[in-house]
């Protein structure tokens, strides 16, 4: 029992439960089953901790089929020891009256849930949901968030971000439904299941200080109740990086404010890894007055990674490293090697087969540019080297490929917009 590390007072706890027990060894052997099936010391330490009587279970009546039942969920491994950690309660709820019936409504919400992933996750996050009288209490509040349209994709997504909902007091859910229809989500609308989220994240005194900070700035009451409607994810933002991207985009990027109240969603940007260094680029091409026409900030903010890459960097030949010093940005993927790996990854995708549709070619590059990549590991490494060494490098780089592509020349001035050396 010392080898856990148990508190002083929860050693007396067990000990004195042992002294009442027909075999003082069980707890023994009900830790001995926890070590076999994978866990660790800590998860069983932590599971124990949280309710100490499951020591006292009987291993193949109670503990065995419940630990079957998780793992025919699809928690496996060390996330079954996580889970159990966290949920040790679950281990004395009944199986076929609680956590059987309380499975299954869960699984009836979760729209297109392929191989339980999205129930997994929502079980990691709130595993209660499986506790006593969840199942009564899920399928009323279910039932009402369907009247007010909140069903399919919406409904399952709901239940993803924001699971509490579904287990509220019906008084509350309905006042937190009657709360959003008053702001201006009618009933039946795709933006009600996003309101409600939000108002059941925030009190109501920081609900009414935000809409404050917005007014601080010179946004008028319904001006402020509007960019809510448009992003009712707005108000969920810290007010640390509410008040930052406000005083950036007026002060320091120029915007007038009714361009804020027709754009909120850009007040959700990263402001760090996106807004200002893509502010910073903007103004290199202008300085350098690269493009006839000054470029559209806001546009420039919108477009997805690989296309601001392709359309404000990559075109430009002989800029390229002064607009990747402007872009630079640490980020945990290596700052901006990881930005020009991903410049790289555009290049390498389009250059496996130019001859395959567009829409091939964009679904090739999704796939390659995703974080699970092994090829990312690669880009990055050869962005590293380019940063070090000059864009010319690149050239250099492609140019070498040349032999193996007979259609290179005409990919990298279509994508590089650069003189390939002699």
């Amino acid at each position: 029992m010392q080898t856990f590390k148990f508190s002083k007072i929860k050693f007396i706890y067990i000990s004195n439960r042992v002294a009442r027990i027909k075999c003082p060894e069980k707890p023994l052997y009900v830790l001995n089953f926890f070590q076999n099936i994978g866990f660790s010391a800590a998860h069983i330490r932590s599971a124990v901790c949280s309710c100490p009587q499951i020591l006292f279970s009987d291993i193949d009546k109670t503990l065995k089929p419940k630990i079957y039942f998780f793992q025919q969920a699809g928690i496996l491994g060390s996330d079954l020891g996580k889970f159990i950690s966290k949920n040790s309660i679950l281990l004395t709820a009944s199986l076929e009256k609680t956590l059987v019936p309380n499975l299954e409504t869960l699984k009836r919400f979760l729209y297109g849930d392929k191989n339980n992933k999205m129930l997994i996750k929502i079980l990691h996050k709130c595993g209660w949901l499986l506790q006593k009288n969840g199942d009564s209490k899920l399928s009323g509040n279910a039932a009402f968030l369907k009247s007010c349209g909140i069903v399919g994709s919406q409904f399952s997504m709901l239940l993803k971000v924001q699971p509490r909902i579904f287990i509220l007091p019906d008084s509350l859910l309905r006042d937190l439904v009657s709360q959003a229809v008053n702001m201006g989500f009618p009933l039946n609308s795709r933006m009600l299941v996003h309101a409600i989220h939000s108002l059941s994240c925030l009190s109501r005194e920081s609900f009414e200080r935000k809409l404050e900070l917005l007014q601080s700035f010179g946004f008028t009451n319904d001006e402020s109740m509007q960019m809510f409607r448009r992003a009712p994810s707005l108000l969920r933002t810290s007010e640390e990086k509410l008040k930052f991207g406000i005083e950036f985009y007026l002060h320091t990027a120029k915007l007038q404010r009714r361009v804020l109240v027709n754009r909120p969603q850009d007040l959700m940007y990263s402001m760090e890894e996106r807004v200002v260094p893509r502010y910073r680029v903007s103004q290199v091409i202008i300085s350098k007055k690269l493009l006839k026409k000054e470029p559209s900030f806001v546009y420039m903010i919108s477009l997805t990674e690989v296309k601001f890459l392709e359309n404000f960097i990559l075109r430009f030949g002989d800029a390229v490293e002064e607009l990747m010093g402007a872009y630079q940005v640490p980020t945990s993927y290596g700052g901006y090697a990881s930005k020009f790996a991903y410049a790289l990854l555009l290049g390498v995708a389009l250059l496996l087969d130019h001859s395959l549709p567009s829409r091939v070619q964009k679904n090739q590059l999704a796939h390659m540019s995703s974080m699970e990549r092994l090829l990312f590991t690669l880009g990055q490494y050869c962005g590293y080297h380019i940063c070090f060494n000059g864009a010319s490098e690149l050239c250099s780089l492609c140019y070498s490929w040349s032999y193996r592509f007979w259609h290179l020349h005409t990919m990298l001035f279509h994508i590089f917009l650069v003189d390939l050396p002699e």
